[in-house]
């Protein structure tokens, strides 16, 4: 599928979303992306997660790991494609961690992926999570990237989308100055400014 192709299913299943949005980071942004209401469609997760997969194969992991909640479904679905485990990490008192009995093999080779990276705050947590446990990172990857491509994570990653989208500090977000009321639709409790 060509990024235009994804950018369509995001929006025939209005996932790609415009307003005022405070997000996870807590930056603010005019356009959010919600994998969710796409994902929630099984054949639409395979598809996404196969497409995702197969940029990653050649990476040669033995399992995928995804910060929860959003990245779970990709997680799985990239790991259905590939043939291997799919885990995630979670928040325990404040550090991403594999928890639910979740175990790596010294020096197992591992993806992390992600459905929307903004920042790469929540895949760098995972990364890190995956190295405590003995993982090794092959690389990174998510539906949409909307960085722009401007996170740096020296190793190979791969994204279905790359999209440049405005962030805002709080402080400095025009959508707040104009009035315009910011909703806060991520998982992570940022509180909203």
């Amino acid at each position: 599928m060509t990024p235009e192709q994804i950018l369509a299913l995001l929006r025939d299943h209005s996932a790609l979303l415009e307003g005022h949005f405070v997000l996870s980071s807590g930056l603010h942004s005019d356009r959010y992306i919600q994998c969710a209401l796409a994902l929630q469609h099984p054949p639409v997760a395979e598809r996404l997660g196969a497409e995702l997969a197969a940029r990653m194969q050649p990476w040669g992991a033995t399992v995928v790991v995804a910060p929860a909640l959003g990245g779970v479904l990709v997680a799985h679905e990239v790991a259905r494609a590939l043939g291997v485990r799919a885990l995630f990490a979670e928040r325990q008192e404040g550090v991403m961690t594999l928890r639910r009995g979740f175990t790596l093999s010294p020096g197992e080779p591992a993806l992390v992926v992600e459905d929307v990276i903004t920042t790469g705050l929540s895949t760098r947590e995972t990364i890190e999570s995956v190295e405590r446990a003995g993982g090794r990172v092959v690389g990174v990857g998510a539906l949409v990237d909307r960085s722009g491509g401007g996170v740096d994570w020296k190793i190979p990653h791969a994204a279905l989308v790359t999209l440049a989208v405005k962030n805002y500090a709080p402080a400095e977000c025009p959508l707040c100055r104009s009035g315009l009321p910011a909703s806060k639709p991520g998982s992570r409790t940022v509180a909203a400014r």
